[in-house]
């Protein structure tokens, strides 16, 4: 029964975000619009992030933010659980995430993703990856950020996979900071197993789910950042990286495998 509650109480709320919220969101991201300085920041980037930040509410998860995310054309990598991570990142800093090319055909995740100038690759294609490092190269050149799951893919939520050290090439190559970010849902993550995707479920699957699952919170840690130095290789940092995540992942009791 409270499931059926919350699916009573979030239904109309998502349409509302959907329909009314959507719209004036795309328009203020229009060019000319989305421009205009407002508060220091793009107005398209401030709107995008608001609304980001009303859709996990729609969902009932509370964003805690802990740290801070460093300022322009900073690769930001973070561990892995589900498709709302992307939300919960946007939430917080727009970025360009590193997604795999389905995401674009999902459902509001896949348009704001690609309104967010997300760069799509083909799964388990060399030629794609190499025009996805391009892509990133390109990005943090021109002082934009972007976001990667180093991970390569979700887990369950019960561990943190290794983490693909060529992701980091855009980085090494650019000379631009790498910060690790650490995402947990729930009170030492204990949501984590039922935000990340089941055996063999589908995102709209995952998505209605998870829409009738009780209210947690969503934690972000940025971490402190790796700058470059002469030498140090893509393998390094990748370690680095993972290392201050895993760290924040078992303070919260989570196994990191």
């Amino acid at each position: 029964m409270a499931r059926v509650g919350r699916y009573l109480v979030r239904g109309p709320f998502l349409l509302w975000h959907v329909i009314v919220n959507l719209p004036i969101t795309l328009i203020m991201m229009l060019p000319g619009i989305g421009a205009i300085e407002f508060g220091g920041e793009r107005l398209e980037l401030k709107v995008a992030r608001w609304w980001s930040a009303g859709l996990l509410r729609v969902f009932g998860l509370k964003t805690m933010r802990f740290g801070e995310p460093l300022e322009g054309g900073t690769l930001f990598v973070a561990n892995h659980v589900s498709w709302i991570d992307i939300v919960t990142l946007h939430s917080q800093r727009m970025m360009g995430m590193v997604a795999k090319r389905e995401i674009a055909s999902w459902p509001l995740v896949g348009h704001m993703a690609k309104r967010a100038q997300t760069i799509f690759h083909e799964r388990g294609s060399t030629e794609s990856l190499g025009g996805v490092t391009s892509e990133m190269l390109k990005h943090l050149q021109n002082g934009r950020d972007v976001g990667v799951f180093p991970e390569g893919g979700t887990r369950d939520g019960h561990e943190l996979g290794p983490f693909h050290a060529r992701i980091f090439l855009a980085a090494v190559e650019s000379q631009r900071p790498v910060q690790p970010v650490a995402l947990s849902y729930g009170h030492h993550g204990d949501a984590q197993p039922r935000i990340a995707f089941q055996k063999r479920e589908s995102f709209l699957a995952n998505f209605l789910r998870v829409l009738g699952e009780p209210g947690t919170v969503a934690e972000v840690h940025f971490l402190e950042p790796i700058f470059m130095e002469e030498g140090q290789s893509r393998r390094e940092i990748a370690s680095t990286a993972r290392n201050r995540i895993a760290e924040v992942l078992t303070a919260n009791d989570l196994p990191i495998g």
